[in-house]
Order: C-alpha cells, then structure tokens, then sequence
C-alpha cells in the first residue's frame, strides 16, 4: 500500500537522478572534447613549428652565416674548426664590443648551440662555441 502511495514521487525521484547522470556524461563528452580539439591545435602548431625549423636549418645558406662567425675578429684571435655542418670556435681576448658583437651574431643564426661558454680574464674575455645545423 505505501508504494502505491508514493509511486508518483518514486518515478519522479528515479526520473531526476536519470536526468543527473545524463548531465553528467554529457559535461564528461564536451570536456574531453574540448581537450581533445586543444590537443590536436598543440600538434598541428608543433608540426609547423618543425616544418619552418627544418625550412630554416636546411637553408644552404646557413653554413656561410655561421662562416662570417669568424670575420668578426681578428684571426688572430681565434681558434676555427669546420667539419661536416659542425663548428668549433674559441675565441680568446676579446673586448667587450667584440664580445657584445659576436654573442649577438651567435643568437642571429639559426643553429643548434651546443656549447657557449664566456669567461672574463681581467679586462678581456674569452669564448668557447660549439655548434650544428
């Protein structure tokens, strides 16, 4: 006898937690949707992010920019190793306007640096460089 007393509440009660757990899974979808399209925006940015690197580091044009690396300073100043899209340079006594130059030149090319080391002797300054493309 109560439950046909309280049948209409009963529907109405399961009918509610229906609609609950329908919201639920519907608010779940339409997160990991959004995350899901957030997702693929990240890896198709990267992808052209590689395309205009590798664009960039295949450029012929690169190697005689990294060569001018060495026109910068006197040649008596430096120590230059070329082999095989790899330089290594040390640069030894350098002024601070030959420092601010060169470092700027370093940061302007597009290559890998592997190795940028900068020590001040007194009043001058000596560099390691290391780098490939």
């Amino acid at each position: 006898m109560t439950w046909k007393r309280y049948q209409n509440e009963l529907i109405a009660l399961i009918a509610f937690v229906f609609m609950l757990a329908a919201y639920g899974y519907k608010t779940a979808q339409v997160s990991s949707q959004a995350q899901s399209i957030a997702e693929a925006k990240h890896s198709v940015a990267e992808i052209q992010e590689v395309v205009s690197l590798k664009k960039i580091w295949s450029d012929t044009k690169t190697g005689k920019k990294v060569e001018n690396l060495q026109t910068l300073v006197p040649a008596s100043k430096i120590k230059w190793s070329y082999k095989n899209k790899k330089v290594t340079a040390s640069y030894k006594n350098l002024t601070s306007r030959e420092l601010n130059t060169l470092v700027t030149k370093i940061l302007n090319v597009p290559v890998e640096i592997q190795k940028l080391k900068i020590q001040k002797v007194a009043s001058s300054y000596d560099v390691e460089f290391k780098c490939k493309w």
